[in-house]
């Protein structure tokens, strides 16, 4: 088979989702299914929506345009803010986006008008993660633009945690945000119908039992594809941690000593040779390396340890035993060694675990995105 491969168990995709909607749901929290870690990947699409999620969510337009073409019918929110090249696009294909510049936002006005059509915003608000987000003093005269351009429907708000700065939300965090719900809805009547609490690191305040508030759903990316908390890395108590498996093909193995020196043997002449330790380990060489993934965030078969890695090879201590020349080595992922290995072109997919999608096909011609593919 290919190597390197990236192997996904859809089942198992499925089996966290359903699990994640069902827990949340229980707390009155929807789930959108965010998809950029896989580039839109159409059947790992399909197993969140299979598996429960309201509706899915992405970074990048051409991911969406992936996703749309394959006959995904659900609603599908861009959470970048949309690049100003890419309006028509972003108001024909999602049916949300999150915004915190005015300018982007008229411009989605004027192309939705121009298509006839009518396009939802979710304002973010920097709540300390200190991306993206409009400050908590400006949110409402920026909901009230909002209201008042045409094209647009003001639809919610939303933060970020942990993406940029690593800590995890805290109960006083959610309340804040759905105090601001309440307070843009003082000026604006009962316009907030989503107040999204952000992403997977969530999870344990909404697991928790402290009360929700306001905050009726969460972006979820990392539980569903890897069942891990990306604050900790620990695993969600639940899920599978296995739904995604790196396979690379061993191209070298030997005996090597963990140090090599050198040793003047002709000082006069400048000769050198190589001095050897006793202490030999089996060091083996993989056909993967940064260029594929992000070789930092694999993870090894017991008793393996990383060595390091260059642009395609990646080194690995074997301990006492050799691994066969044309054998493969079997890797779990984190979340950015995912990202990098799904967004490499040389890193097959193979998929296990297809079924077609209830009732949501949709044939290709009826799509206009063709453009951009």
């Amino acid at each position: 088979m290919t190597s390197p491969r990236v192997e996904i168990d859809l089942g198992k995709i499925q089996s966290n989702a359903r699990c994640l909607v069902r827990r949340l749901g229980a707390r009155g929290i929807s789930v959108t299914g965010v998809t950029k870690a896989v580039c839109g990947h159409p059947d790992v699409a399909v197993a969140m929506v299979e598996g429960g999620v309201a509706s899915l969510a992405d970074a990048r337009i051409k991911n969406v345009v992936r996703m749309r073409m394959e006959g995904i019918k659900c609603p599908i929110s861009m959470i970048r803010a949309p690049l100003l090249s890419e309006m028509e696009d972003v108001v024909r294909c999602c049916d949300t986006s999150y915004n915190t510049e005015m300018d982007t936002i008229l411009k989605l006005g004027a192309a939705a008008k121009k298509q006839g059509n009518s396009h939802d915003v979710i304002l973010m608000v920097e709540m300390g993660d200190m991306r993206e987000g409009i400050l908590p003093v400006n949110l409402n005269d920026c909901a009230t633009q909002v209201i008042a351009t045409p094209g647009v429907a003001l639809r919610g708000i939303a933060a970020n945690f942990a993406c940029m700065s690593d800590v995890a939300p805290t109960a006083g965090d959610m309340a804040m945000l759905s105090r601001l719900a309440d307070q843009v809805e003082g000026d604006c009547g009962p316009v907030v119908v989503l107040v999204s609490g952000g992403g997977s690191a969530n999870l344990p305040w909404a697991l928790g039992e402290v009360s929700t508030g306001r905050v009726n759903n969460l972006r979820l990316g990392e539980a569903i594809l890897l069942g891990t908390n990306p604050v900790t890395g620990h695993p969600i108590t639940g899920l599978h941690t296995d739904a995604f498996t790196l396979f690379a093909e061993v191209i070298e193995t030997s005996r090597k000593p963990s140090l090599l020196s050198t040793k003047s043997i002709a000082p006069a002449l400048g000769i050198l040779k190589l001095v050897q330790s006793d202490d030999l380990r089996a060091r083996t060489i993989l056909a993967v390396g940064q260029q594929d993934t992000d070789t930092s965030g694999l993870k090894f078969p017991s008793g393996m340890a990383f060595i390091g890695a260059t642009s395609d090879h990646t080194v690995v201590d074997t301990a006492k035993s050799a691994v066969p020349v044309g054998s493969e080595m079997k890797m779990g992922m984190n979340y950015n060694a995912l990202m990098r290995a799904m967004s490499a072109l040389d890193v097959a997919k193979v998929v296990y675990g297809k079924q077609k999608m209830n009732g949501s096909a949709k044939d290709h011609e009826t799509h206009p995105f063709l453009t951009l593919l």
